[in-house]
């Protein structure tokens, strides 16, 4: 099967983007997309543009690709890159132009321009400051204890606010800044081509505007940005993550459906809070289209409408939830030990927890659970419940934020009743096999420190 013929196929929903993620289209080559624009296929994108007068990258991968990345522009056949554009500073787009700078500094040229929000160069500094709190939630978040976060980063040579123009031979490149997964973030727009690379603004996922570990998102700032992109008229999108999509038709209805998703949201949001509820009335009461989630670029494979709905709350109402208790609350682990005093002791709390689960309520079980684990910490009873739980839940979800927090909880619980450790309990779960047959994108981080 060609990649068009795949490209197509995932569009329609009968194939999935998991031979694109795991490497099945990325060779050492480029995937030709036009005469003048190429592809690098893989977990992070790289779009290639051959302008007449050498080439210009948006984003340029991750570290693992960063080398296959440098033999495929070379056959690529239009001489040297002459920039590269971050489209945002996450660090599985900005981690591939060591080669290339390599190789301009051994032959005496002048090293690849790379230009990016003004914004990049702050979140690169901040990573550096909190590399420890990084390691930690990327290991959780994507079940990998021994990550360890990068604290060496390519600084951007040129940087823009609002908006910026790159004329490089016979194309232009109109970067335009949009807040969205994050404050940092261009889509570039290549009109000669009627190309658009919309970065991390487009994912073949529910937007990643909700990441429950990483720092604020801007859902409504997003959704102007598509609606922006969707007055372009682009004939080609090149996202940062999964496949193209090809024809104006299926860039307008990919942009229109993905802006609807977060406007319902912001919209639903806005108006229970205005109605003065709580942040628990709030997350429940939104009510999520599932035709939009049913859409194969959106459905919640690693974040979901739910965490978005905090992510609003955050940005328009701080972090009081608005429940007295808990704007100066009590340790956690004082008041677990309060309930299960009061249940007549942290076994019982997990006895109930085992018939919720039983049931299926796994929510509440998840609460007992978790409570009768802060109270009795060592017990091995109380750990084996704890970890059924969590593992239950890990089972049950879609996102893979989701999933690698319940995964490791249970991971953690597991540990305990066994007399183990952490990283042999996650590599016993049904996720830590999947990472190990590589089906997911291991050691690939997507985010900042709390901030992506």
């Amino acid at each position: 099967m060609t990649y068009a013929d795949y490209v197509d196929r995932v569009w329609q929903g009968t194939a999935t983007l998991m031979p694109h993620l795991t490497g099945a289209y990325s060779g050492d080559e480029l995937v030709r997309l036009r005469d003048r624009v190429g592809f690098l296929p893989a977990f992070a994108n790289v779009a290639a543009f051959d302008t007449g007068d050498g080439v210009v990258l948006v984003d340029s991968g991750d570290f693992r690709t960063a080398e296959r990345l440098h033999r495929a522009v070379a056959g690529f056949g239009a001489g040297p890159v002459r920039s590269v554009v971050y489209t945002h500073g996450h660090v599985d787009h900005v981690f591939g132009v060591a080669p290339f700078d390599r190789e301009a500094d051994e032959s005496g040229a002048p090293r690849p321009e790379v230009i990016a929000h003004e914004a990049v160069a702050a979140r690169f500094d901040r990573y550096i400051r909190t590399a420890g709190h990084n390691s930690w939630i990327n290991r959780r978040q994507f079940g990998v204890p021994s990550l360890e976060w990068p604290t060496t980063y390519r600084y951007p040579d040129v940087v823009y606010r609002e908006r910026h123009t790159v004329r490089r031979g016979e194309l232009t490149f109109e970067l335009v800044h949009a807040r969205g997964e994050t404050d940092d973030h261009t889509y570039v727009w290549i009109p000669e081509l009627k190309t658009l690379c919309t970065g991390d603004l487009f994912i073949w996922n529910a937007p990643n505007a909700g990441n429950p570990q990483k720092v604020q998102r801007y859902p409504e700032d997003w959704a102007r940005a598509l609606r922006a992109m969707q007055e372009l008229g682009a004939e080609l999108l090149l996202p940062g993550h999964g496949v193209p999509i090809v024809g104006s038709d299926r860039v307008h209805q990919a942009l229109d459906d993905t802006a609807r998703l977060l406007e319902t949201l912001c919209e639903q949001t806005r108006a229970l809070m205005n109605a003065g509820h709580r942040l628990d009335a709030v997350i429940h009461g939104v009510k999520v289209p599932e035709d939009l989630l049913a859409k194969p670029y959106l459905h919640p494979a690693y974040d979901e409408p739910e965490f978005v709905v905090r992510n609003l709350w955050r940005l328009w109402g701080g972090w009081y939830d608005q429940n007295p208790a808990h704007l100066k609350p009590a340790p956690e682990a004082d008041l677990a030990a309060e309930f299960a005093r009061a249940a007549g002791g942290a076994e019982a709390l997990a006895l109930r927890a085992s018939e919720l689960l039983a049931a299926g309520e796994l929510r509440l079980a998840s609460h007992l659970a978790e409570t009768a684990a802060l109270a009795a910490p060592a017990d091995p009873t109380v750990a084996r419940v704890r970890a059924d739980v969590f593992r239950r839940r890990a089972h049950e979800e879609t996102s893979l934020m989701a999933r690698g927090i319940f995964d490791w909880a249970a991971a953690e619980s597991a540990a305990v009743a066994a007399g183990t450790d952490l990283e042999t309990e996650l590599t016993r779960s049904p996720e830590g096999r999947r990472r190990a047959a590589g089906a997911i994108g291991v050691g690939v981080i997507d985010d900042e420190d709390g901030c992506c």
